[in-house]
């Protein structure tokens, strides 16, 4: 089968030369996820995929074009598509088709990026292993035995295995960080504020953000320039001035204060994550970085902080999930039964565990010995970011404390599974953007180096990450070259 270029940059410069056309791109993305043994996707949506690379086809021959003009993408179901099923991977909203699509969407018909279908996550993206979905586990291409991370492990999957040139996924506590990192490829949260969350199915609202996963920073930040700005319908996005993200690219990170937090090298970290990570440090200072020590102290909180904010916001949100204004409905002989069974049948064991411990975190006598408390914690995370940007440019950590780990080894222990997201959840608590981009191999699978910035200086993240990525070669690292 023919592959997709390397990058959406290569892929564009080929467009624009004529070396190949947005329907042939599309024609060769679409039989890859029709092929895919992953089980990366939920829905490939054919037809409007090439309706959408015959106009790109059309613009570029105008010399009407953005950089993603005609670029094959996918989209995480839980991101609302016009007239394309959205489901969220729960049998809740198996069927649902959106009268409407969410702002990211839209901004990225404009700029003529070609949809090809929507991936699997876990449930309402709840979870960081991808096994939560009602519609099966996505499996990862380095071991077909091993989780791709989660909960946008069918995005991450689409791009780590050339079925994609970009694709959308959502991060409530490292659900794009992760999966990225255990699956090989760049993968991107940003500033809170940054992307609109209109029409994205609502999971903890003041955590949720859209970003990209990628194949190089630098189409990470190509898909954000379309991506970020002011949404009127999401009051939460910020009034920025436009800024070109890719500016600083090739600035290397010479003179530059990388900030390394003690805390986050903890026990029961495997030693070949650690061994990468540490490698990465070095690379950064043979290029003339000021490797600093900073201390987030209260990273130790923060998986309590965030395991008691986003399930009672999980709650407050899928209540609306009620049998009766659409998704699934099954019939009871009173209105609490209908709910029950409604419930009981369409939300899977992770999802009602979260609604469970999020209704009782708001419930009367528990309120403020548990949400507030977290609510008062939070704040002092964020202060301790604060005082942490003080003496540095970015942090530098590891993604997550392991590479990807067997289908199944978790599941029955949930607070394993929470365990993941240690390393990712404090940029979430704080608002902050994050990236992982590969760093190495421990036992033949990915490890993911995480960079985060101060709000809203994305281009320093994007700069401290290309650096990494134009000294080494671990981009290019591909599930196929290990499998050779």
């Amino acid at each position: 089968m023919r592959e997709l270029p390397r990058s959406i940059g290569e892929a564009a410069a080929m467009l624009r030369r004529k070396d190949t056309t947005s329907v042939e791109l599309t024609e060769i993305a679409l039989a890859r996820a029709h092929a895919d043994p992953f089980n990366a996707w939920l829905l490939v949506a054919d037809e409007h995929a090439r309706v959408q690379a015959k106009a790109a086809d059309a613009r570029i021959a105008r010399g009407d074009a953005s950089p993603l003009c005609g670029i094959p993408w996918a989209c995480k179901d839980i991101i609302g598509t016009k007239g394309v099923a959205t489901t969220a991977a729960s049998k809740i909203l198996e069927g649902y088709v959106p009268p409407y699509s969410a702002t990211v969407v839209e901004r990225l018909d404009q700029a003529g990026a070609v949809m090809l279908g929507k991936t699997n996550l876990d449930e309402f993206a709840m979870g960081s292993s991808n096994e939560n979905s009602a519609f099966g586990a996505v499996r990862n291409p380095w071991d077909t035995a091993r989780v791709p991370g989660g909960s946008s492990g069918g995005s991450a999957v689409a791009v780590a295995a050339g079925q994609a040139l970009f694709s959308l996924g959502t991060d409530t506590g490292g659900s794009i960080r992760q999966p990225g990192a255990l699956s090989g490829i760049a993968a991107m949260k940003p500033t809170y504020g940054r992307v609109s969350r209109y029409g994205v199915v609502a999971f903890a609202s003041s955590l949720d953000q859209v970003g990209p996963f990628a194949n190089t920073v630098e189409d990470c930040a190509t898909v954000c320039q379309a991506l970020f700005g002011k949404d009127p319908n999401d009051a939460t996005t910020m009034p920025r001035n436009a800024e070109d993200l890719r500016r600083d690219l090739d600035k290397g990170v010479k003179g530059l204060r990388l900030g390394v937090p003690k805390e986050f090298f903890i026990d029961g970290m495997e030693r070949g994550v650690e061994r990468a990570v540490r490698d990465a440090l070095q690379e950064y200072a043979r290029q003339g970085a000021e490797i600093v020590d900073v201390s987030l102290p209260h990273t130790d909180a923060g998986l309590a902080v965030y395991y008691i904010i986003q399930p009672a916001e999980a709650s407050s949100n899928l209540a609306r999930y009620d049998g009766v204004r659409y998704g699934l409905r099954v019939e009871g002989p009173d209105l609490i039964e209908t709910y029950r069974r409604t419930r009981g049948q369409g939300f899977g064991a992770e999802v009602k565990r979260r609604m469970i411990l999020g209704t009782y975190a708001l419930s009367a006598g528990y309120y403020d010995a548990y949400y507030v408390k977290a609510q008062k914690v939070r704040t002092l995370i964020s202060a301790e970011f604060d005082a942490a940007f003080a003496k540095c440019d970015a942090i530098v950590t590891p993604t997550s404390p392991t590479v990807a780990f067997k289908i199944g080894l978790k599941v029955d222990d949930p607070l394993a599974m929470y365990l993941n997201d240690v390393f990712t959840l404090p940029a979430n608590i704080a608002g902050l953007p994050g990236i992982s981009i590969p760093c190495g191999l421990s036992e033949g699978l990915p490890v993911g180096l995480q960079i985060m910035a101060n709000s809203f200086q994305e281009a320093m993240m994007f700069r401290v990450a290309a650096a990494y990525e134009h000294a080494t070669k671990h981009h290019e690292m591909r599930p196929k070259e290990i499998a050779a």
